[in-house]
Formats: C-alpha cells, sequence, structure tokens
C-alpha cells in the first residue's frame, strides 16, 4: 500500500551526530520552508532525509540503522522517498549505493543546492544565516567556519568536511542579530576547529575579533566556545573571557591525551609540558574559567604505563567537565597504518576508569558550590522540576541545575538566581532566590 501521492508532501528531517550536524539540519529546514515546503523534525513525513554522521564506529552504525529502518517503512509504503545526506553519506557514498541501493539519492556535506532541487526546492542566497531552529529558542550553535586542515591521524573530519573554511565577521554577525531578534539569547559557538578561525580570510587569528563583534548584539547574553584546539590558541581570547561578561567562564578544549609520544603519533602538535602550560595560562588568566575535554584512550600504543600517565594527569588536572571515548580504527587516516593493538574490551574498561575518576572529580567540585548563588537559565521542566544550566555548562553535555517545580514557576528561557541547597556528581539541586 502507497502513500498517497497527491497534495501537499511534508518532509521530515533526520539528524545524526554533533551539534555542526544540527546547524547545517537547521539551514535546510529554512531553505525548504522559504521554499513553501512543509518540513518537520524528526517527525512524521512523506519524505525523510536523514543527516547522518560518520565520525567513529558506533556513530555509522546509528547512521546505517536509522537508514535501514527507514528504508524498511518506505518499503512497507509508510514514506514515499528516503534520501541521505551528511557525514557518512561523503565518506561513503559508492559503497552506501551498493549495499542499500533503496534510498533514492545520495548526498555529500557541500551538496546542499542539489538536495534542494531534488526536493523540488531551489536555494535562496538571500537566506543565508536564515535557520529553523530545533534547539529550544532561547539558545542556538553559531557554526563560524567549516571544515579542517588539521592532520590528526586517528581523525576522519577532513575527508567528510573538506578543508577549513571560515564565515566572514559580518555574515556571522548579522545571523546573531536574526537569531536574537527571535528570542536566542545563548551562542554556542561551534567549529571543527575554533582556534584557527580567521586565518584563511585575515591571515591571522581572528576568533578574538569576531568575540568583540558578537557581544555588541542586543539580545544575546551569554556567548559559548566549543571545540577550540590547543596548539596555536589565540591568548586575547583569554583576556576577552575574563573581561567581557557576555562570554561565558567556559571552553571546550579536547585534548585528546597527555603522554607526548602518543601526542606525536596522534599529531597534535603539542607535548605533555606544552599542554600543561596552556591549561595553566587559562587558569591563570580567567581563574573562574569551567574547562571542559574529552579524551581518547586505546589509541595504538597506549601501553599499561601510558594510560597509567593519563589517569595521574586527570587526577591532577582536576578538570570542570570530561568526556571519554574508545579509538575508533577509521580506514583512509593515518592512524590506520599502526595496529590497532589494545582489545576492544580493554578500551572500555580504560573509559570506565577515567569516567569513574571524573565523576569522583565532578562530585568534590559540586560540594564546593553548596550554599553558592549561580545565575542559571532554565532550559525545560521535567517532572517535578525545572531544569537549568549556569554559565559553566551547556546543553546536554554538562552539568544540570534542578529547582523544585512543586511550589515555584520558572519561565522557560528565561535567566534567575539560583541557591545551591545539595549536590550529586552531575547534578546541582538549588531553590530560587
Amino acid at each position: 500500500m502507497r502513500t498517497k501521492s497527491v497534495g501537499k508532501k511534508k518532509i521530515n528531517v533526520v539528524t545524526l551526530g554533533c551539534s555542526k550536524n544540527v546547524y547545517d539540519s537547521e539551514v535546510l529546514m529554512s531553505q525548504l520552508k522559504a521554499n513553501g515546503k512543509e518540513v518537520v523534525h524528526e517527525d512524521r513525513g512523506d519524505i525523510v532525509v536523514i543527516n547522518t554522521c560518520g565520525f567513529i564506529d558506533n556513530a555509522k552504525e546509528e547512521s546505517i540503522n536509522t537508514i535501514l529502518d527507514y528504508v524498511d517503512a518506505k518499503n512497507r509504503g509508510e514514506v514515499e522517498k528516503v534520501f541521505v545526506t551528511g557525514c557518512l553519506s561523503e565518506r561513503y557514498k559508492p559503497d552506501l549505493i551498493k549495499e542499500i541501493p533503496d534510498v533514492d539519492q545520495y548526498f555529500g556535506t557541500r551538496d546542499l543546492p542539489v538536495l534542494l532541487k531534488h526536493l523540488g526546492a531551489d536555494y535562496k542566497h538571500e537566506l543565508v544565516g536564515e535557520r529553523l531552529t530545533t534547539t529550544p529558542k532561547h539558545y542556538a550553535y553559531l557554526k563560524i567556519s567549516e571544515g579542517c586542515d588539521r592532520p590528526c591521524s586517528f581523525c576522519a573530519i577532513p575527508l567528510m568536511r573538506g578543508g577549513h573554511v571560515s564565515t566572514p565577521i559580518e555574515k556571522l554577525v548579522t545571523e546573531a542579530q536574526k537569531l536574537a531578534k527571535k528570542g536566542t539569547k545563548e551562542l554556542i559557538l561551534i567549529a571543527q576547529d575554533l582556534t584557527y578561525y580567521g586565518l584563511d580570510l585575515y591571515k591571522k587569528r581572528a576568533l578574538g575579533d569576531l568575540l568583540k563583534e558578537l557581544v555588541k548584539v542586543e539580545g544575546v547574553e551569554w556567548i559559548r566556545l566549543h571545540y577550540a584546539f590547543p596548539s596555536g590558541f589565540p591568548e586575547d581570547v583569554l583576556d576577552i573571557i575574563r573581561e567581557e561578561p557576555k562570554v561565558c567562564n567556559y571552553i571546550d578544549i579536547p585534548l585528546q591525551h597527555i603522554n607526548s609520544d602518543l601526542l606525536k603519533s596522534m599529531k597534535r602538535g603539542t607535548t605533555h609540558e606544552k599542554t600543561d602550560a596552556l591549561l595553566g595560562k587559562f587558569r591563570e588568566k580567567v581563574p573562574d574559567m569551567a574547562i571542559r575535554t574529552t579524551l581518547i584512550v586505546g589509541y595504538p600504543g597506549e601501553t599499561e604505563e601510558r594510560f597509567q600517565e593519563l589517569k595521574d594527569w586527570v587526577r591532577e588536572q582536576k578538570f570542570d567537565r570530561l568526556g571519554c571515548f574508545t579509538y575508533s580504527h577509521e580506514e583512509n587516516t593515518t592512524a590506520h597504518v599502526l595496529e590497532d593493538d589494545i582489545p576492544q574490551e580493554v578500551k572500555e574498561a580504560r573509559v570506565e576508569e577515567i569516567m569513574e575518576l571524573q565523576s569522583q572529580i565532578s562530585w568534590e567540585k559540586n560540594q564546593e558550590k553548596i550554599g553558592k548563588v549561580f545565575r542559571c537559565i532554565f532550559d525545560r521542566k521535567e517532572g517535578n522540576y525545572f531544569i537549568g544550566r549556569t554559565e559553566y555548562d551547556s546543553p546536554d553535555v554538562d552539568n544540570t541545575v534542578l529547582v523544585s517545580a512543586e511550589d515555584t514557576y520558572i519561565s522557560i528561557g528565561e535567566f534567575a538566581n539560583v541557591k545551591i541547597t545539595s549536590a550529586e556528581e552531575f547534578d546541582l539541586y538549588g531553590e530560587l532566590l
């Protein structure tokens, strides 16, 4: 039984992977809406566009399973067409066409105009900076560049996203102004590498220049930095974080490992000593800064001794926020020629050890917050609690602040001062002042 072929078709955009994909889906949706198309995000539709992730094995598996689910739905007549775009499609298009031929068309990461044509829409240049946001309206991702020029041995992103291309400051300011007019109060700056921003356009690292312009946007109250690279970090940014109230005392800087030999093999352009010096500079210039990092365990050559060095370093640094992943042996990366010599069960056990250690660090840090007052923004209501965040916490990945909804009302998307009354490893509980 086929679905109806008359009337207006509803297009369902499904987003997998990171915040960069969320941004790309939002751009696609705004273009479709401007063309008079009915578009939904992760809901029921006649036509499905799956924006895939192809970064590591788990992400690829999720993307493939999602494609197969929608192909099955198509074969049952529940949807009419299935289109696939994004990183997995960019990287493995010939394989996907061969293995899952029932998909109507595959598109790469930079094929937006072509994808729109297949959906009966035209790419509208005048819409640059316009997005149909899928996040709560009070915060939005602002992608400041595309692609990456870094040579990290384990990473396939340049294969999927191409080289680094910065978006001009004036375009980003215009986009921020449009978001602010729609109610956005928090901008989360994202890129494959914030640190590199501006080198291609302005022949210098220009993240600081961008921040100086974004803080002038009326209505934006918080600006948060995600995905900075440690090598070549522009130190003027630290002065801006310290001096400018709108820029959150927060940075996400994936460090991946600390053993100098592994960092060299990873082609990270840094060492144990240089990394410690950079973190020392962060804490010296912005003593109140929350530092978030991510680590990789199980990289080829990570002996027990090198892993112990990583554990000792995590214990010593006491990061405010930390994520940890197992190494994924990705074809066509320079690390793929190395022997993937750490068994999967050992990789997973090492992740557990790191996260258990971080859980204790987080609990201790949160205990220190009891009795203190924080300005929080509230994202949603769940059960008997309003769920908010401090400036030290990014949505979906960091701590939350819970305030009882039984005898209190808080407007979603509003700021409020909260006194912390108790704390767990990753949650703070408080009362409104």
